[in-house]
C-alpha cells in the first residue's frame, strides 16, 4: 500500500497534505444561524477520522450581507464564526487533516427576498432561472464594499487557523464578469478579456494583501461553460493560465458546465446513470496547460478512478465528495488493505437534492451522516449478545441484520423472495438506476463477512419466527403498491407491473403519479421509450415534488424527447371500461367542479405502498414490548426504546421502513441502524 499513489503526500506551498485525497467544498446545510456548529464539526472531523488529508469546508461561505444563504450557506462576513471554523480546524487537525474554505459572493445565485432583503447584484442584469432573481447591474459603489468584504472574511479565515481558502468562480459573482452570457457591460469591467478579469484581480489583491504571501489562495473555477455565448474552453483555458502565471493563487479546483437551471447542474455535478468523471481529462489538460496544482471532482466515485486521475498525473488531488458522504473512513480502510469494504456511493444524490430542496445532506444508504453526535458510523458492539430474527431482506433488513451482526448478536435473516434485494431489485429494472444495486451487494458481502444466516425463499409465519427462539424480531418486510383513491382504481395497473416488464401496454396511456417519488415518474419514461403515446398526471402543482432538482433532470429530459404530455394539477377522480379501452375522469383540487375527460388504451397508478404487515401483527400480542416504541427514548431521551408490557414475553418486536408506512429507502435504513444500536 505504501505504494499507492493515493496515499502519497502532497506537498502545497507550506503544506505537507498526508495523501492526494480531498472533500471538495460543498454546502452540507448543517449550519445553524451561518455557524458551523457541533452538527458541522462533527461531520467533517468524521471524515479526518477517517484519514483524508485535506476536507474543504462550505459551499460557499458568504462575504457580504447582501449575498443572502441559499441553502445554509455558512456567514464568511461575521466575527462569531471564527470561534466555531477554530474548533472544528482544531478537530480535524488532531488527525493530520488540513481545513480550508470556500469563501464567494453568491452574485445572482440566490434571492432578493432573503436575510436583509438587499438588491442581487450581478456584473449585468441577466436573470438566473435557478434562483429567480433579477439581479442588479453592479455599480462601483459595491464593488468596491465587495472587494474589501472578501479581505476581511479571508482574514477571518486566517484567524481561525484554517490552512487556506478558495474563491468560487462558477455560477457566482466573480465569474459573471468572466462569461459573455452574464457580462454585457460597455465600461472598463466588460468587453475584453482584461476588463472581465478586473474583479477578479482586485480581489486577490484585497486577500493577499490582508492575508500576505504565505496563506494558501486558490480558486475553484469554471474554464468552459459549455453554453451558447458562455465563456468558451479557449477563454477559460487562458484565465486558467492567467491565473497560474499570477503567482497570486496556490491551486485551481477545475470545474466545466454552468449551474443557472437544474438541468445545466446536473452536467455539473452528474447523477446516477450519468457518466463517471466526465471532465477529468479535461482537468488534466488544464494542469498540463498550467502548470498548477490541480484539484478536481464531479462524480468520481470509486477508489479505482481517483488513483487513475493521480496516477496518470492529471490531478494532484482528487475529490471524493459524494464518496465521502456514503462512506467518510475511505482512506482508513484504503491504508489497511479493506478496500473492498468501503460502502459505495451508488450516484443516488439523495444528499445534494435534499440539500437544493432545504433540507440538510444525508447519504441514501449511511444514515450516520449529518448525525455524527447520535449514530456511529463503527457500529459498537453489544453488552450482552442475543439471539435476532430479521424477516425482509430488503435495503432495511440488509441494514438490520449488518448492524446486529456487528453489535455481535447471532442473526438470522429470512426473505420470501429466491433472492436479497427487496423494491430495490425492481428499480434496477430501470437501466438509469442499476448502480443502486451497489447499496445490496455491500450489505450482502458485509452479512458473509459476518457470518449472518441468510435464507432466501423463506416466508414466514409467526411459528416459523417462534421456532427460532429469538429475543429480537425485526419486521422488514417492506410494502406492495396501494391503489389511489380513485373509483375504478383496480382497473389500473401499478408502477411496479410497467417497471418489472410484466406489463406492456401501448397506445395511449395515461400514468397518474400520486406517490411523487421515483416510481409513477420512472414507469411514465419506461412507456414512452417503448413507444406508447404518455400522459403523465400529478395531481401537485409540479411534477414529482419528491424528487429532488437533480434527479427529476433525466426522467423529464426522456419525456420531452419522447413527445410525453405533463399535466401537473389534476387529480384522478374515475376509470372506467370504455370500448377496448377506458375512459378517465380527472377533477382539480384548485377549481372544485371543473373535470376533464380522457379515452386511453391503459391506466397506470402510483400511490405509494401499503404495509406488508401481517406477519408483525400476529407477532405483536406474544412479544415483551406488544410492538411498542419509546419515540422520545428513541429520538435521544434516556430509557428503554422498548417498554416492557409482559416482560415474560420471550422475545421484542419491532418493525421498520416500508412494513410501517411508505417512505424511501434512506427511511429504512435510518430505521434499522438508530433501532439497531440500542439493544
Amino acid at each position: 500500500m505504501q505504494n499507492d499513489p493515493l496515499l502519497q503526500p502532497y506537498r502545497l506551498k507550506h503544506l505537507t497534505l498526508k495523501n492526494r485525497i480531498m472533500s471538495t467544498a460543498h454546502e452540507p446545510a448543517y449550519s445553524e444561524d451561518g455557524l458551523p456548529k457541533d452538527r458541522y464539526r462533527l461531520y467533517h472531523r468524521e471524515k479526518a477520522r477517517g484519514g483524508i488529508a485535506l476536507t474543504m469546508t462550505a459551499g460557499s461561505a458568504i462575504v457580504s450581507p447582501d449575498s443572502p444563504e441559499a441553502f445554509g450557506n455558512l456567514h464568511a462576513y461575521r466575527d462569531e464564526i471564527v470561534p466555531w471554523l477554530a474548533r472544528l480546524a482544531e478537530d480535524c487537525h488532531e488527525h493530520d487533516c488540513a481545513v480550508m474554505i470556500q469563501i464567494t459572493h453568491l452574485g445572482r445565485r440566490t434571492g432578493w427576498n432573503r436575510a436583509d432583503w438587499l438588491p442581487v447584484v450581478s456584473a449585468s442584469p441577466v436573470r438566473e432561472a435557478a434562483h429567480r432573481a433579477f439581479p442588479k447591474e453592479i455599480e462601483d459603489w459595491d464593488i468596491d464594499r465587495i472587494v474589501a468584504d472578501y479581505a476581511a472574511a479571508a482574514q477571518r479565515m486566517q484567524a481561525a487557523g484554517l490552512d487556506g481558502i478558495e474563491f468560487e468562480s462558477y455560477g457566482h459573482l466573480m465569474d459573471s464578469f468572466w462569461s459573455p452570457a452574464t457580462n454585457r457591460r460597455e465600461d472598463d469591467w466588460g468587453g475584453s478579456l482584461d476588463n472581465r478579469l478586473r474583479f477578479t484581480w482586485a480581489v486577490i489583491d484585497a486577500v493577499r494583501g490582508a492575508v500576505g504571501p504565505d496563506f494558501i489562495v486558490g480558486i475553484r473555477m469554471v474554464a468552459d461553460e459549455q453554453m451558447e455565448n458562455g465563456l468558451t474552453r479557449d477563454e477559460g483555458v487562458e484565465i486558467a493560465r492567467r491565473i497560474a502565471a499570477s503567482g497570486k493563487f496556490d491551486f485551481i479546483n477545475l470545474i466545466r458546465g454552468h449551474i443557472d437551471s437544474d438541468a445545466a447542474l446536473t452536467n455539473v455535478i452528474p447523477i446516477q446513470g450519468m457518466a463517471s468523471a466526465p471532465h477529468l481529462d479535461f482537468a488534466g489538460e488544464v494542469r498540463a496547460a498550467t502548470g498548477i496544482a490541480m484539484f478536481h471532482a464531479a462524480r468520481i466515485p470509486d477508489v479505482a478512478t481517483a488513483r487513475h486521475a493521480v496516477a496518470s498525473g492529471k490531478l494532484d488531488m482528487v475529490g471524493l465528495t459524494r464518496a465521502h458522504i456514503a462512506d467518510p473512513h475511505i482512506v482508513r480502510k484504503i491504508a489497511a488493505g479493506l478496500e473492498d469494504r468501503i460502502r459505495p456511493c451508488v450516484g443516488a444524490t439523495y444528499c445534494l437534492d435534499r440539500i437544493y430542496e432545504g433540507g440538510g445532506a444525508l447519504c441514501i444508504h449511511n444514515a450516520a451522516t449529518g448525525r455524527e453526535a447520535s449514530m456511529p458510523h463503527v457500529i459498537p458492539p453489544a453488552d450482552r449478545p442475543g439471539r435476532a430474527v430479521i424477516v425482509g431482506a430488503g435495503p432495511g433488513g440488509l441494514e438490520a441484520a449488518r448492524v446486529a451482526a456487528e453489535r455481535g448478536h447471532r442473526v438470522t435473516l429470512l426473505e420470501a423472495a429466491p433472492q436479497p434485494g427487496g423494491q430495490v431489485g425492481l428499480l434496477v429494472r430501470h437501466p438509469r438506476r442499476r448502480e443502486m444495486w451497489g447499496l445490496i451487494d455491500w450489505r450482502l458481502a458485509e452479512l458473509d463477512r459476518l457470518g449472518v444466516d441468510l435464507r432466501c425463499n423463506s416466508y414466514a409465519d409467526a411459528d416459523d419466527v417462534l421456532a427460532l427462539d429469538p429475543e429480537m424480531v425485526v419486521i422488514a418486510t417492506g410494502g406492495l403498491p396501494q391503489p389511489p383513491e380513485a373509483e375504478g382504481a383496480d382497473l389500473a395497473l401499478t408502477s411496479w407491473d410497467v417497471i418489472a416488464g410484466d406489463a406492456r401496454p401501448a397506445g395511449r396511456v395515461l400514468v397518474y403519479d400520486d406517490g411523487a417519488a421515483h416510481a409513477g415518474i420512472g414507469a411514465a419514461e419506461v412507456l414512452a421509450r417503448n413507444g406508447a403515446e404518455v400522459e403523465y398526471v400529478a395531481p401537485e402543482r409540479m411534477i414529482s415534488p419528491d424528487i429532488g432538482g437533480m434527479n427529476v433532470v433525466p426522467y423529464l429530459a426522456a419525456l420531452h424527447r419522447a413527445g410525453a404530455r405533463l399535466t401537473p394539477a389534476w387529480r384522478l377522480r374515475t376509470i372506467r371500461r370504455s370500448g377496448n379501452g377506458f375512459a378517465v375522469v380527472l377533477g382539480s383540487d384548485f377549481a372544485p367542479g371543473a373535470v376533464e375527460e380522457r379515452q386511453v388504451d391503459a391506466v397506470v397508478v402510483d400511490h405509494g405502498t401499503r404495509p406488508m404487515d401481517e406477519l408483525y401483527r400476529a407477532l405483536k400480542p406474544l412479544s415483551r414490548n406488544r410492538g411498542a416504541v419509546d419515540y422520545p427514548a428513541l429520538t435521544g431521551g434516556a430509557g428503554p426504546v422498548f417498554p416492557e408490557a409482559d416482560p415474560a414475553a420471550r422475545f421484542t418486536l419491532y418493525r421498520i421502513g416500508d412494513a410501517v408506512q411508505s417512505r424511501n429507502i434512506h427511511a429504512a435504513i435510518y430505521d434499522a441502524l438508530r433501532f439497531g444500536i440500542r439493544w
